[in-house]
């Protein structure tokens, strides 16, 4: 089959036959010829059935004609692998029993024109890299702010919405990978650590290349905060076994070095090779092989890690910005806690009531195999925190955990920023402690300026008290240093939600959903498009919302409160009575009936409920002052009475 020049657009997907290559998302996805021919072809004919005689004439020569069928069947399994495609529910390759196969999504097909512009934005940097120096020598966006702040005075809260909305907009990198494409801010050093290549040829040591790639993230990020930003885990494990170029890489990540390496073990030996890469011009600053003994593999890592530290900062020593390193941070006494605790984290960013559940598992885990080991319980400590707040359990019995547990760390570690930032979590959400919460906020913080989690977390506390122009930089701050985050992303969405700059968060929040269509954060869509009037979107959206286990009943509150909103009495009473069968069943947090009732304009039935979720210390409390939800109770004089308990009353 001879490679067209036509491009084929599909959902997040681009197919460039000549080329041999399928993206998503501007990635660069691993696929082999055969399936990709196949896809091809079937997205050539899209809407029409392709035979399977058509696809042996086309694809395969009469030499394989014994072993088609099993080759066909294998090429289509692998391809709606690498689409993450259903046979039995399809959204892009319809299988069609003993005749063949069909595409059903929509595709945009791109002719080849006489002067043929960049296919996508990765295309786009790749044609013109002379605009790389401009962007790496570019004035700071913070400047910029600078200029644009009044003399006399704090920026006004309209300049610093428009300025939400510039950057948000911006940032939501799903759609455009644009969110990193921006310059450091002045005087700050952004380094990314590449996941470190696993060159045993056996993916089951893949644990240790990944756990050296952690632990020199985060021991760089401890050697001089104030000057050296380094992108956190999150972000950075989107490009392992990436094809993508280093300096395109670079750019979605927004940072001026890049530290790449590899790890080879053999018997006894470990050998690891790392190189210091400047972005501007993809020169080797600085590079070394290391061989270790494998006594101690977790000593080993840290040692490594504090040494190729030190190398990196003798290497950028000519900044003139880095300044003496801090303590590094203390090692787990055994590399199964140490493990268990990556992995602990892995399943907390799911934000889903079964990766919460699992997260606790393998903090728990890691505590047991070392009970010294502060940041597993802080881990413990912060997944117990969100698993009240995504109301996974009741808050009464969740959050004793979750303080304990913070308790327990910073017993062990008091310089722990993430033990830091999961009691502020508690004082804010359960305590409504706003005081203690910022104190802690910005402890964690000053021990630790490149933890992504504490920025986010701040600027959210921030938002919730309607400080927008000062939540501005903190999550601008942790877009920077975890910029492929999706909960970062989708709290993005929902601060522009709440500065009612619905549209800009309704494109934030499609972003997120395109890369995980059943992102919990994300589905805040609904309320953004019902303060648009966009009901049938919002009904739309809920459709294909599958909430998991405990969570089911906020699709009914959901669906309540937007036909109330709509103006369709029947079906809202209708999913508020599903809600009040599963309240009987089980009870769940009294919150929940609060937006139905509101969405029906009972204010009486809202305010009733609203004192329930006060005497169960509901953790949604904390959006009463910006969420526009409860726009229709504000001249309501029990509101502001609800708003002093919770600590928010102006």
């Amino acid at each position: 089959m001879e490679p067209s020049a036509t491009i084929f657009r599909f959902g997040p997907y681009e197919s460039r036959p000549r080329a041999r290559e399928l993206y998503k998302h501007g990635l660069k996805l691993k696929v082999r010829p055969q399936p990709l021919q196949l896809l091809n072809l079937l997205l050539s004919r899209s809407g029409d059935v392709v035979t399977r005689e058509e696809l042996r004439e086309r694809l395969w020569s009469a030499d394989t004609f014994v072993d088609f069928e099993q080759s066909l069947n294998t090429s289509v399994k692998e391809m709606r692998a690498v689409l993450n495609d259903s046979a039995a529910e399809p959204n892009y390759i319809e299988t069609l029993p003993r005749l063949g196969y069909r595409f059903i999504a929509p595709v945009e097909v791109i002719e080849p024109a006489a002067n043929p512009k960049p296919s996508s934005y990765a295309e786009a940097n790749a044609a013109d890299l002379s605009q790389a120096d401009e962007f790496f020598d570019a004035p700071p966006l913070d400047a910029g702010i600078a200029q644009a702040e009044p003399k006399g005075g704090p920026m006004p809260l309209a300049i610093s919405l428009a300025l939400i909305l510039t950057i948000a907009s911006g940032a939501y990198w799903l759609g455009t990978r644009s969110a990193a494409h921006r310059p450091p801010p002045a005087g700050k050093i952004m380094l990314a650590v590449l996941p470190f290549e696993n060159l045993t040829g056996d993916a089951v040591q893949d644990y240790f290349s990944d756990g050296l790639t952690e632990e020199m993230i985060a021991q760089l990020g401890r050697l001089d905060p104030e000057h050296l930003g380094v992108i956190a885990r999150t972000s950075v494990m989107h490009f392992k076994h990436t094809q993508e170029q280093l300096r395109q890489i670079g750019r979605e990540l927004g940072v001026q070095y890049v530290l790449e390496g590899s790890v080879r073990r053999d018997s006894d030996k470990v050998r690891i090779t790392a190189q210091l890469i400047q972005m501007k011009d993809e020169s080797r600053v600085w590079g070394r092989q290391y061989d270790r003994e494998q006594s101690s593999l977790l000593t080993l890592q840290g040692e490594l890690s504090q040494e190729i530290g030190d190398e990196i900062l003798v290497a950028l020593g000519d900044h003139k910005h880095l300044g003496p390193t801090r303590q590094p941070l203390p090692l787990a006494k055994s590399y199964e806690a140490y493990d268990l605790y990556l992995k602990g984290r892995y399943f907390w960013n799911k934000r889903t009531p079964q990766s919460f559940q699992q997260a606790v598992q393998c903090f728990e885990e890691s505590v047991t195999k070392d009970p010294g080991y502060a940041r597993a319980y802080a881990g413990l400590a912060d997944t117990y925190a969100l698993m009240s707040v995504y109301d996974v359990g009741p808050s009464g019995e969740l959050i004793p955990k979750a303080r304990a547990a913070a308790l327990k760390a910073l017993a062990l570690d008091e310089e722990l920023a993430e033990a830091h930032v999961s009691l502020a979590v508690i004082a804010q959400d359960y305590d409504w402690d706003w005081q203690t919460a910022e104190k802690e906020y910005r402890r964690a913080i000053e021990l630790d300026p490149n933890y992504a989690t504490g920025h986010h977390w701040y600027a959210e506390h921030l938002a919730f008290l309607g400080r927008f122009d000062e939540a501005l930089p903190e999550m601008r701050r942790a877009i920077q240093l975890d910029p492929l985050s999706l909960i970062i992303q989708a709290d993005n969405g929902v601060f522009l939600y709440y500065s009612r700059q619905y549209e800009p968060a309704i494109a934030q929040f499609r972003a997120v959903l395109e890369m995980e269509p059943n992102f919990p954060r994300a589905n805040i869509i609904a309320f953004a498009y019902v303060q648009e009037g966009r009901f049938a979107d919002a009904l739309a959206d809920l459709e294909i919302w599958h909430p998991i286990g405990n969570n089911a009943f906020w699709l009914w509150n959901v669906q309540a409160y937007v036909y109330g909103r709509a103006s369709q009495p029947v079906p809202a009473h209708r999913a508020l009575a599903t809600l009040q069968r599963l309240n009987r069943r089980q009870p769940i947090d009294p919150f929940a009936f609060v937006a139905p009732y509101i969405g029906l304009g009972d204010n009486d039935q809202a305010f009733a409920w609203l004192d329930k979720s006060l005497a169960a210390h509901s953790p949604g409390l904390t959006a009463l002052k910006v969420d526009p939800i409860y726009d229709p109770l504000r001249s309501d004089p029990r509101f502001q009475p609800v708003l002093r308990r919770v600590g928010l009353a102006q």
